[in-house]
């Protein structure tokens, strides 16, 4: 177990170093809107977002698959099924689907589907700015598959594959990635620390019939070659890649009430660094009340206070239910609201 400990300590005092050298040679300049998949960064789950995003240390969760795969692995139940909807920023759609299954002796296998999907607007051009008869829409989608396990009492990591599409028009693009993540529960009031990487993967360029033209090379119709084929040169983006801290404690547990902290830092590559907060009140397991802060000291963001709340049932010891709110605040932008329904085995 100190070994474990010693190379976790290891793993994230490294990406500690390099984070914050990165930060001191590169403070001047940010890499906002450098990142493909942009859409693999709304954070998923009514419960993680009314707690601030702070979950990459929380376990027992069918929406860890996201933030931190290794936390699946702590749940006591034999399988979960969760759907998560958010009405996003300007009309978009964003869902978030997720199902796992605990096979003893082996560890946990799950499976997510992301969707974000932008509504149909008209085509608008130079000569027909209010439309030109046709209509565009652009959609995005992850299909992920993964595995967790617990290696001891008190430690556990997850890995989630990931099959990436993005569309717009006529044109797309895809690729792959990787989560990696784990999950160590030290002896000490039983604080959990997390650390995960997500998106690690693949560059993405968009093609289609979009991109395509006819040339004309000297510009005159009447002499040398008109209308050659040619296409747009289209650059490769990488994926929006991030590594996340995380702690998370019971900072009061009684019979009846329960009070849980956590705490994330996060370093994306196409940002500067932030922290997110969250509290999670519980009165008997049953209802739930949730408030955090998310993306503190992120520069120029519109993000801030979250609210959540929720409720969960147990028909008997084979079945139960929960139905999850979360709020977040968006500044100017106004704000974004998360519903997901799941049921546990």
């Amino acid at each position: 177990m100190k070994k474990i400990f010693g190379l976790i300590f290891t793993i994230v005092f490294t990406f500690g170093i390099v984070s914050t050298s990165e930060a001191q040679l590169f403070r001047s300049t940010t890499k906002v809107g450098t990142t493909a998949g942009q859409f693999l960064k709304i954070g998923a789950g009514a419960r993680a977002i009314g707690m601030g995003g702070a979950f990459t240390a929380i376990g027992n969760d069918i929406y860890s698959v996201y933030w931190n795969p290794a936390g699946i692995a702590t749940s006591p139940h034999s399988a979960q099924i969760a759907f998560n909807h958010a009405n996003w920023l300007a009309d978009m759609s964003y869902d978030f689907a997720a199902g796992a299954i605990r096979i003893e002796g082996l560890g946990t296998v799950f499976a997510n589907l992301t969707t974000f999907r932008v509504p149909e607007d008209k085509v608008r051009t130079f000569d027909n700015p209010e439309g030109d008869g046709r209509v565009w829409d652009a959609n995005s989608i992850a299909i992920g598959l993964g595995y967790a396990k617990e290696l001891t009492d008190r430690f556990s990591i997850g890995f989630n594959f990931k099959y990436i599409h993005e569309g717009i028009w006529n044109s797309s693009a895809s690729g792959f990635a990787i989560d990696v993540g784990t999950l160590y529960r030290t002896p000490f009031n039983n604080l959990m620390i997390g650390a995960a990487i997500s998106h690690f993967g693949s560059t993405m360029k968009l093609d289609g019939r979009d991109i395509l033209f006819n040339d004309d090379p000297n510009n005159n119709p009447d002499t040398g070659p008109n209308n050659i084929p040619a296409q747009y040169r289209m650059d490769d983006f990488d994926l929006p890649l991030t590594f996340r801290i995380g702690l998370a404690m019971d900072v009061v547990k009684e019979r009846f009430i329960r009070i849980t902290a956590a705490l994330d830092a996060t370093h994306p590559n196409d940002n500067t660094e932030y922290i997110n907060s969250g509290l999670e009140f519980a009165y008997d397991e049953l209802l739930f009340f949730r408030v955090g802060y998310k993306s503190l000291f992120l520069d120029n963001s519109e993000q801030g206070l979250t609210l959540g709340g929720g409720i969960k049932y147990r028909f008997n010891d084979n079945l139960g239910i929960y139905i999850n709110y979360g709020y977040a605040d968006y500044g100017r932008l106004e704000n974004v609201q998360f519903f997901d329904l799941g049921l546990i085995f």
